[in-house]
C-alpha cells in the first residue's frame, strides 16, 4: 500500500491532546508537512519539535478557536494544504430536553461551521496540488445515540450528513470520509467518566467496568490506534474511499 505523504501538507485540528495530537505525530511518521491548530497555543508549540522529531520536514503551529467562525476564516486565508483532519472535542455532557437554544447555536459553529469553512478555504489547494484528503473524527453517536451527550449527538449526527453530502459534491481526486471514535483514552473521556461518578453516585472505576461490558475488546482504545486509522484514509491508498463513517469501536456497536 501507498502510505507515502512525503510532498503533502496536512492542517491537523485539536492538535494540542488525544486523538488530534496522535494523528499529527502519525502524519509526520508519514512525511507529511504539519500545520498543527488549537486554541492552546503553548501546547502546540510544544509538539513542534516532536513532529520534526517523527519525520515530518516542516511544522507550524496555528492558534485558532473553531467556533469563531470569522476568526478562523481570517486564520486560514491563503493557506495551502492538501490534507484536512477536521477534529474537535465534543461538548459537557447533559439531557437535551435540558439544554439552551445558545449552547446548541455554539456547539453547531464549533463543528459544522468551522468544518464548511476550512474546506471551502482549502480546497483551491487540493484542486491545484491535484490530491485531496479530508477526514473528520466524529463519534460512534452518529449511528447509536448516546445517553446523556444529547447536544453532541444532535450535533455528529449533523456533521455525518454534511460530510456525506459534501462528498457527493467535491471534485475528482479529492475524498471526505468520517471516523468514528468508540471509548478512547483521551481527556474528554476523562471528564465524561468523572461527570457520570458525580451524577450516578457511582465511583469511576464502576463507569469503566460498565462501558468495558459493551466492548468486545474489553479495553478502551488508544488515541495511536484511531490516528492509523485517520493517516490510511489521508493515504493515496485510500484514494477510493469516499463518503464513507467508519468505526473504530472495539465493536461495541450492535448496528452495521
Amino acid at each position: 500500500m501507498d502510505l507515502d505523504l512525503r510532498g503533502r501538507r496536512a492542517l491537523v485540528c485539536g492538535a494540542s491532546a488525544g486523538i488530534g495530537r496522535a494523528t499529527a505525530l502519525q502524519l509526520a511518521r508519514q512525511g507529511a508537512d504539519l500545520v498543527v491548530l488549537s486554541r492552546r497555543a503553548d501546547r502546540l508549540e510544544a509538539l513542534l519539535p516532536a513532529l520534526r522529531e517523527a519525520g515530518a520536514p516542516s511544522a507550524q503551529a496555528l492558534a485558532a478557536d473553531l467556533s469563531d467562525t470569522e476568526g478562523l476564516r481570517a486564520a486560514v486565508q491563503g493557506l495551502r494544504v492538501q490534507i484536512l483532519v477536521h477534529n474537535t472535542g465534543g461538548p459537557p455532557g447533559g439531557r437535551l430536553l435540558d439544554e439552551s437554544t445558545d449552547k446548541l447555536a455554539r456547539t453547531f459553529a464549533e463543528h459544522v461551521l468551522s468544518a464548511q469553512v476550512l474546506v471551502q478555504a482549502l480546497l483551491p489547494g487540493m484542486v491545484e496540488a491535484g490530491y485531496g484528503r479530508i477526514v473528520t473524527v466524529l463519534s460512534t453517536s452518529v449511528r447509536e445515540p448516546i445517553d446523556g451527550l444529547g447536544v453532541s449527538n444532535t450535533v455528529r449526527g449533523a456533521m455525518a450528513s454534511w460530510s456525506k453530502s459534501m462528498s457527493r459534491e467535491l471534485p475528482p481526486g479529492v475524498t471526505i470520509n468520517n471516523v468514528l471514535p468508540g471509548f478512547t483514552t483521551t481527556e474528554r473521556l476523562d471528564g465524561l467518566r468523572t461527570a457520570i461518578a458525580g451524577r450516578t453516585g457511582r465511583s469511576e472505576a464502576e463507569v469503566e467496568e460498565g462501558w468495558l461490558a459493551a466492548v468486545p475488546e474489553a479495553r478502551l482504545a488508544s488515541p495511536d490506534e484511531l490516528a492509523g486509522v485517520v493517516a490510511f484514509l489521508c493515504s493515496p491508498a485510500a484514494g477510493y474511499v469516499r463518503g464513507a463513517s467508519l468505526a473504530v469501536d472495539g465493536g461495541r456497536m450492535r448496528s452495521i
